[in-house]
């Protein structure tokens, strides 16, 4: 038998890897631009930031200062002695409150049920499994905005107008049809001989999907998690149209939305409450970064 040989174009080349370790480094760099030049000024005083460029506290760092203070007054904390008129508040700390109060039920509830529709979908066989599948797909296609106004008619009628339930239920069933469809690719990959055994051993359903899916499923769990959370710590439609734009329920796009209308020419103020915004989205997708590709993968390519 001839040996295997290695071609030489297959090897890699030493000056072709130090020119892709270049060109991410490039991209990475351009990518976190942005982001730095916000949380340097949003630690700079307000006349700091209107004078001179954010750069400048790399380029000339002796007259560089930073502040707390704008964190203080976005946070609805102001200085010792410093007197805010009423209606002048920012405090979004509240509305900080106010938005993890939907994200978190918003991203649960959904995850929860699509995972009972994608191992229904996957290893139960039913009548018209098949065709409804193919309609749960399809409205991946439907823009949510032609749907906002028949739900709010029939909000309305149920009193679900401004309440964080109806949020819960807008975000839930806009986001399932994404949710069934990547955890069905996912869970339907799962060894079938694994459901057999479970099945010999006198397992049930229900019993199989909390003690095999789930644990199994945590990659694309945890995918469609960041993507949920991230949609619902960001909107500001869903939220205006069901909610209203009373300030005790406002949340955290609302405010901002306010801060740029009612602040907009401070930007040392803007852009702290900018990066309070992204704080959270950030911790959740790192914690669960390690699972985000492989869920994806698992979602989109196989099934």
């Amino acid at each position: 038998m001839a040996s295997a040989t290695i071609s030489p174009r297959s090897r890699k080349s030493p000056v072709g890897m130090i020119i892709v370790y270049a060109v991410m480094l490039l991209v990475t760099l351009l990518w976190l631009t942005p982001t730095v030049g916000l949380l340097v000024s949003s630690f700079r005083p307000g006349d700091d930031v209107k004078r001179t460029g954010w750069w400048t506290v790399f380029t000339d760092p002796a007259t560089a200062t930073f502040t707390l203070d704008n964190y203080r007054t976005v946070l609805g904390l102001p200085k010792e002695g410093q007197v805010v008129q009423a209606g002048q508040e920012i405090n979004l700390g509240t509305a900080v409150i106010n938005t993890i109060t939907i994200a978190i039920p918003s991203t649960v509830i959904p995850i929860l049920i699509a995972a009972f529709a994608a191992y229904g979908f996957a290893w139960i066989r039913f009548p018209g499994r098949r065709l409804l599948f193919i309609l749960v797909v399809a409205l991946l296609v439907v823009p949510l905005q032609i749907s906002l106004v028949p739900i709010l008619r029939d909000y309305l009628r149920l009193d679900l107008g401004g309440t964080y339930l109806g949020v819960w239920l807008a975000h839930t069933g806009f986001g399932l049809p994404l949710a069934i469809y990547l955890l069905y690719n996912y869970i339907s990959t799962i060894p079938r001989d694994i459901f057999e055994s479970a099945f010999l051993d006198g397992a049930t359903h229900f019993t199989i999907f909390l003690r095999l899916i789930l644990p199994l499923s945590a990659p694309a769990l945890a995918s469609f998690a960041i993507f949920q959370f991230l949609w619902t710590w960001n909107d500001l439609l869903i939220a205006l149209v069901f909610l209203g734009a009373e300030p005790r329920v406002q949340v955290l796009t609302q405010r901002l939305l306010g801060l740029l209308g009612q602040y907009g020419q401070d930007w040392h103020l803007l852009t702290a409450g900018a990066f309070i915004s992204m704080l959270l989205p950030l911790c959740v997708f790192f914690v669960l970064q390690r699972f985000f590709v492989r869920g994806m993968m698992a979602g989109s390519v196989k099934g």
